[in-house]
């Protein structure tokens, strides 16, 4: 297991994911952030079963600023519940792992 995690979140619109993805580029809390346009979700919310287009963020950092990446992601996201979702990464490309752990702060 490396210090390397990748996290999900999804967002309503595509202006909002690359304000998302941009803000945790330049505060150093992300290598690079991956947005995938028109996933379809289908979730319980409040009793119903609901289906809406979202964009999927897959972000790129580390586990000493997950927390920071959680608070901004629920800062800048206009979502009542928004995912966060942390997977660690077992292995990697040496020199992509490095420059991961290189680009955040």
């Amino acid at each position: 297991m490396t210090d390397k995690r990748l996290v999900l979140t999804t967002c309503s619109s595509l202006e909002e994911a690359r304000s998302i993805a941009h803000t945790l580029v330049e505060r150093q809390l992300a290598a690079c952030v991956n947005i995938i346009p028109q996933v379809e979700s289908v979730y319980h919310w409040q009793g119903e079963v609901e289906t809406s287009t979202e964009c999927l963020l897959v972000i790129k950092t580390t586990i000493e600023v997950f927390d920071r990446v959680r608070e901004t992601l629920s800062e800048l996201n206009s979502y009542e519940l928004p995912e966060c979702i942390e997977i660690g990464i077992e292995d990697g490309s040496a020199a992509y792992l490095e420059w991961i752990g290189e680009s955040v702060r």
